[in-house]
């Protein structure tokens, strides 16, 4: 590949190295490093040298047996020693205060040097016996804390400090933040990292989902040819490599003509295994990816990494054909800052085109929920209408058949297929069936006109089907992607080594159309159950509606390792209709639950509809976001306004979040909004009851968009339960608000030792022995004592 290739790793002695086994090389302990610095490791706390790279002596004059066991401060001097000391006592990453700047005094010359520490935990290997043996670790050996110092003679601008990496990048962030495209901030941060670290080729990486690669920006000398375009295979850089990039930003390597230098002695004393080096600079290479840029005629290479969500998203990839390269410290820290802007403004301007589209489809799916509940109209004729479902997703056509009707927009397929196709998708035993390649799936099935289908199956052989016709597509890679290796014969013996050719190789994909997103997969899982839901309510039986609105839009919660979650939705006994109850339990990708509980105004299908569309906005406003609860209503309140959805609704939000030391101490904390909602009711372990009441009562969604909402916290111990719920469940003809709590109260008080699951049933036995009077909705949440 153009910026990194196969950094894979090290291999056992006397085990041949090549692309068979490279995705086994243990790439974090290679037990050798560049010579362009010296590694020394030192144990932590009392700051005794344990591991040294034999080049000691280059650096410092002092051989590395004379180094062995003594004092940092004897290797370094007292002053040095001093300061690399110092700053690793202090809090916080270690990295963030590289390098510390000392000076060695060899031979009485004084000779500056960048110091970078980073610190580094290793488990204790078996222990040996007399005879070579090795035995059991000893009970309760802990983790070996090293302090690894890494010294390179300095150059560069000094003394190193933040002012001085931002003054060198403060022109080309401003630039970043005017650029109007993705292309564009390729292009600045390409040609800003080149003209600050001197490479000959500066690419931005981009992967795919799959984690093939695409050259999208390059700076370059000019009697280079251009890689700009260019695809390589994700075998390029396995995935132990890359994880390795989400850990250690950026990576030079100064020179392939490198001999490695070995640490001395090869395992640490202290723990019998290999040092790790995933975060070391100075971290040897391995010999494929060596031979891969000398295949290239690369002389020098570095990489920095693009994270989004801290997952790698790209690099920006540099390469050197004139000799080696190192650029000093302060110049890679100065080109890892414009490579962690570039990806801060990349995920700023992802999140906001997929919030401007996920705004227009909400609107789209919003305006499509409420129609589908007008039962004077077909529900084919409303779902083609304008907006119609080729609004919702970008499609070549659509087919629909429900209740009987069928019906189609944009391109038609032949007859039956559309049929064929449904009948296969039902069989799949999912929602959603969604494919790019039909005919490699269902060969009887794909043709041109439908490479691609994105299938609802629904009840009695209804469905709603996308396609999308053929997308012949012409990928240019780096040399032939099919052919990733050649044989070498070395001596006796033939191994595969990297291949030599990186010329432009033109793939053309055939028999493929546009691939479905994940989040347009997800739209039309949402769509498939409004749909659901629209087919229940005009279905003869009121009541087998009722029961499949359950089934269908509220779905079972998720639950946690550390939660005990149930949920509950009761039609209204005496009118057996779909109501505006509804609640949602679901989490987040940082780990935290989000807790919702909600009744819309009204008791008729136009309530269940402003529900649905509620439910759906509320999701995707909360979704990944780092919206507190009142933000989460605020812009929900906004919404309602600005799509016009006349409606008016009570609704909490909860989100409940623990750090570690909120782990640690056994507590969770709930920050939680209400717009009008009744108050939650929280039980504590020992039945203490507490009624949580915000400090200043919140207006119904739909009355005052405009007016602030604040946001309460509690913090909650383990064994606790806590009950949202809608009126239905406290409220009667005949009992008051207040009497209804109390008798909540006491119920869930008598029944915490039950399992949430049972106890909700017992809890609507007892508060509703004749059934429901109006809808019930409730989540249960039980925070599962430490010691389960």
């Amino acid at each position: 590949m153009t910026g990194v290739g196969h950094e894979t790793g090290f291999l056992p002695v006397g085990e041949p190295v090549d692309l068979t086994n490279c995705e086994r090389e243990p790439i974090h302990i290679p037990g050798s490093i560049q010579p362009r610095g010296v590694l020394i490791a030192v144990s932590d706390p009392d700051w005794i040298v344990q591991q040294v790279s034999e080049n000691l002596a280059d650096l410092t004059g002092l051989p590395l047996r004379e180094a062995l066991g003594r004092p940092l401060a004897d290797v370094l001097g007292a002053a040095a020693a001093d300061a690399v000391i110092r700053s690793a006592s202090a809090f916080g990453d270690l990295r963030e205060r590289n390098p510390v700047e000392i000076t060695i005094d060899v031979g009485g010359q004084a000779v500056p040097v960048d110091a970078l520490l980073h610190r580094t935990l290793t488990e204790p290997g078996p222990a040996v016996t007399g005879d070579g043996g090795p035995v059991a670790d000893p009970p309760g050996a802990l983790p070996v804390s090293t302090l690894v110092v890494e010294l390179e003679p300095a150059h560069g601008p000094r003394p190193f400090s933040f002012p001085n990496t931002y003054q060198a990048v403060r022109g080309t962030v401003a630039e970043l933040n005017r650029a109007s495209s993705l292309q564009e901030l390729y292009g600045i941060t390409a040609r800003a990292v080149r003209e600050l670290t001197g490479f000959d080729r500066v690419m931005v990486y981009r992967y795919d989902a799959d984690y093939n690669g695409e050259v999208v920006a390059e700076a370059k000398a000019p009697h280079l040819n251009s890689f700009l375009g260019l695809h390589y295979p994700a075998s390029d850089i396995p995935a132990q490599a890359r994880a390795l990039y989400e850990k250690n930003w950026i990576r030079l390597f100064n020179d392939v003509d490198y001999t490695p230098v070995p640490l001395e002695p090869v395992d640490h004393p202290l723990t019998g295994r290999p040092l790790d080096l995933t975060y070391s600079s100075l971290r040897s290479v391995s010999p494929i990816h060596v031979e891969y840029l000398k295949n290239m005629g690369v002389r020098a290479s570095m990489s920095i990494s693009l994270l989004r969500d801290d997952k790698l998203w790209g690099l920006i990839a540099c390469h050197h054909y004139s000799g080696p390269h190192a650029p000093p410290y302060a110049t890679r820290a100065a080109a890892e800052f414009l490579g962690s802007t570039l990806s801060v403004r990349l995920v700023d301007r992802v999140q906001d085109d997929e919030f401007h589209r996920a705004l227009r489809v909400r609107s789209t799916l919003a305006w499509l929920t409420a129609a589908t509940m007008d039962e004077d109209r077909p529900l084919t004729d409303t779902v083609l209408g304008t907006p119609s479902l080729l609004d919702l997703l970008d499609a070549d056509g659509v087919v629909v058949n429900l209740q009987g009707t069928r019906g189609c927009a944009g391109t038609e397929l032949p007859a039956g297929l559309a049929d064929a196709i449904a009948g296969w998708a039902a069989v799949q035993g999912k929602d959603v069936v969604a494919t790019d390649a039909l005919a490699s799936v269902a060969p009887r099935l794909g043709g041109r006109a439908a490479c691609g289908v994105l299938v609802l199956p629904l009840p009695e052989g209804q469905y709603v089907l996308w396609f999308r016709g053929e997308a012949v597509r012409h990928i240019d890679w780096g040399g032939d992607p099919h052919n990733k290796a050649i044989a070498e014969r070395e001596g006796d013996e033939v191994r595969l080594s990297p291949r030599k050719s990186f010329e432009r190789w033109r793939e053309t994909v055939r028999g493929r159309s546009e691939p479905w997103s994940a989040q347009e997969i997800a739209e039309a899982g949402e769509l498939r159950t409004h749909v659901l839901e629209a087919l229940y309510a005009r279905s003869r039986s009121i009541v087998r509606a009722a029961e499949t609105l359950q089934r269908s839009l509220l779905s079972d919660p998720p639950e946690p390792d550390h939660l005990e979650v149930a949920v509950r939705y009761v039609p209204a006994a005496r009118e057996a209709q779909v109501g505006g109850d509804w609640y949602d339990v679901f989490q987040q990708p940082d780990g935290s639950t989000m807790l919702v509980i909600g009744d819309v105004v009204g008791h008729d299908t136009e309530a269940a509809a402003t529900m649905a569309q509620l439910r759906g906005l509320l999701r995707g406003i909360a979704y990944d976001s780092a919206a507190g609860p009142a933000q989460v209503l605020s812009r929900l309140d906004a919404a309602i306004e600005g799509l016009d959805l006349g409606a008016m609704a009570t609704v909490l939000v909860g989100r409940l979040e623990q750090t570690p030391a909120e782990r640690a101490a056994a507590v969770t904390r709930l920050r939680w909004a209400s717009a009008g909602h009744l108050p939650p009711l929280l039980v504590a372990p020992d039945g203490v009851q507490q009624l949580l009441v915000p400090e200043r009562a919140g207006l119904l969604l739909g009355v005052d968009p405009g007016r602030p909402r604040s946001e309460q916290v509690t913090v909650i111990e383990r064994g606790s339960t806590l009950l949202l719920y809608t009126d239905g469940l406290v409220e009667r003809r005949d009992q008051v608000f207040d009497d209804g709590v109390t008798l909540l109260g006491e119920a869930l008080a008598d029944l915490r030792h039950l399992p949430v699951t049972a106890m909700c049933d017992r809890l609507i036995d007892r508060l509703l022995p004749d059934g429901a009077e109006d809808d019930v909705a409730l989540v249960a949440v039980r925070l599962r004592p430490q010691d389960s």
